[in-house]
């Protein structure tokens, strides 16, 4: 016969005394067998999963119960599934789906729960995602609820999304929930009867926001409902069946709304909601998915568990497993990231944004936006205007030694190196800083032809040599060389001196190599500038985005 919620503190000295198990010390406000659920499903946890990655099984939600509970994990666990992810969003460029942004959610609240800053991870900033309205609701109501989640998780600021269609609100993304809740109280993906796994999970997203009238008239329908459907051995059920992850989903919610978890609303045949989650458990071997012999999955396992730690944390006067104040930000996941690779030149700092992105008229559709706002929020770049950008004009080499020295934050060096750069021009002392870090160089021994329109062969040796400063290897062997240009027909039109440059730039996709041809010899537009040396910055992890 099941064991009585209520009574589990009973037996708190004859477990301490019994158990064999090797646990942490269990606290006086928890309850024992809750904590020994948790230790035990923690030590299976790690041995199914020694090498997380990133995914909703395997993944995230084992990263987010071990690092909110008690068990000691410890910190290279979480700095391997951090270097997985640095990996894993790299080659992705950042975009980890076109379509489903709860994959953005997802790696937010995990990482934000070991410590770590997801705004810059390989120096992507996968919040700024989660400000597009439009691409974050796409999938159906998952999209918000896991927005709002992530978000709040961490207090996020709403990110700033330059290329957004409709920038998002938090208003925005709780009205889009509250739209969908259905004629019973509930929530569902689709159809007009509630699922008690999404009813759960919207609960969760609206508990910070209790105070607004109409969330919590909203919040108080769901519980009814939940209250009512919740079976006599006081569980749920989807699609008519039992399971684990559906009970899981409603503690959530009680946990987060602040629900005591004895309240009489949530007590059926005298059974709470902790009780019907502890009869999937089997100690040592996880959580079923049902009780009808279904066998122990990693998706139910893993829902179980981090829904017993919410538990734990509840029961122990820590707080609720989304409300994350009590995480600091761990310098070991985080060093590198926010500053730069470990080689880089100690004189080149990361710029920081000073000021809103731009509104330029000329780039509202432009595939380049979004680089050239972020430059341009930073000072890096500017416009010819305050509302025209001209994207598609062509850039000199004195004003791209302008903005690469700007980029990088290097201090200037006042020098006269080039007898056409004279000391009123006001681009001297970008050019001669630029020419002191190697950045660029003459187009003789004593000028340097400032005016000229730069090539696109000239902007990859400038900006490859950037990337040797910040840091970046762009050593490649002659074949390597010709193996990556050779599948441009124009390759030997080249000029012996750019090749390396040209092909470390396709090689880390600084150029795209979508293209047919190099057409080394083209002048470069100053869309196509700002492309390239954003895409330095990146790779060089010195774009740190606003949340």
């Amino acid at each position: 016969m099941k064991l009585h919620y209520r009574i589990f503190t009973l037996f708190l000295a004859l477990f301490l005394f019994a158990s064999s198990l090797s646990i942490v010390p269990v606290s006086a406000n928890s309850n024992a067998v809750v904590d020994n659920a948790v230790q035990d499903t923690a030590q299976y946890l790690l041995k199914t999963v020694q090498k997380p990655e990133v995914g909703s099984i395997g993944g995230e939600w084992a990263i987010l119960g071990l690092a909110r509970s008690s068990y000691n994990v410890q910190q290279s666990y979480y700095d391997d599934y951090y270097r997985g992810v640095e990996t894993y969003v790299k080659a992705l460029n950042g975009n980890l789906h076109d379509k489903k942004y709860t994959e953005y959610s997802r790696l937010v609240i995990a990482l934000t729960a070991i410590g770590a800053d997801p705004s810059n991870v390989s120096g992507y900033n996968l919040l700024t995602p989660l400000g597009d309205f439009d691409k974050t609701i796409w999938q159906g109501i998952n999209g918000p609820i896991f927005a709002l989640i992530a978000l709040d998780s961490g207090n996020y600021p709403i990110p700033v999304n330059p290329t957004a269609k409709t920038q998002a609100t938090r208003d925005m993304y709780i009205d889009e929930i509250l739209s969908n809740q259905l004629q019973d109280g509930g929530f569902a993906l689709s159809g007009v009867s509630a699922d008690p796994d999404i009813t759960g999970m919207a609960l969760q997203a609206l508990s910070k926001y209790q105070s607004h009238p109409k969330v919590k008239v909203a919040i108080d329908n769901a519980i009814k409902l939940l209250s009512r459907i919740q079976d006599n051995e006081g569980g749920y059920a989807s699609l008519g069946v039992s399971t684990s992850e559906s009970t899981v989903q409603v503690l959530m919610a009680l946990c987060e709304l602040g629900i005591d978890l004895h309240d009489n609303r949530f007590v059926k045949n005298g059974n709470t909601i902790v009780d019907d989650l502890l009869s999937f458990y089997s100690k040592g071997q996880g959580f079923q998915h049902t009780t009808d012999g279904s066998g122990v999955s990693g998706m139910s396992t893993e829902q179980a568990f981090y829904g017993l730690v919410n538990v734990q944390r509840i029961l122990s006067g820590q707080s609720s497993l989304y409300r994350m104040n009590d995480v600091k930000l761990s310098t070991s996941l985080t060093q590198v990231s926010s500053n730069g690779l470990a080689n880089k030149s100690k004189d080149i700092k990361v710029m920081p944004i000073i000021a809103a992105n731009p509104s330029f008229s000329d780039i509202t559709n432009h595939a380049n936006k979004a680089a050239i706002a972020s430059l341009a929020s930073r000072g890096i770049i500017n416009g010819l205007t305050d509302n025209e950008f001209a994207p598609d004009q062509t850039m000199t080499r004195a004003e791209f030694a302008t903005i690469v020295t700007k980029s990088l934050g290097l201090p200037i060096q006042e020098r006269a190196t080039f007898n056409d750069v004279t000391a009123s021009d006001w681009y001297a002392d970008y050019v001669g800083t630029a020419y002191y870090y190697g950045i660029v160089s003459g187009t003789s021994e004593t000028t340097f032809t400032p005016n000229n329109t730069i090539t696109r062969q000239e902007a990859a040796v400038m900006i490859t040599n950037a990337a040797k400063l910040s840091g970046m290897d762009t050593a490649l062997s002659p074949a390597e060389t010709r193996d990556m240009l050779a599948q441009f027909g124009d390759y030997t039109q080249t000029s012996e001196w750019s090749r390396n440059a040209l092909a470390f730039s396709y090689r880390e996709h600084l150029l795209s190599q979508d293209m047919l041809n190099i057409e080394p010899s083209t002048s470069v537009t100053r869309a196509e500038i700002a492309e390239m040396l954003y895409r330095l910055l990146t790779a060089a992890k010195l774009i740190k985005e606003a949340n």
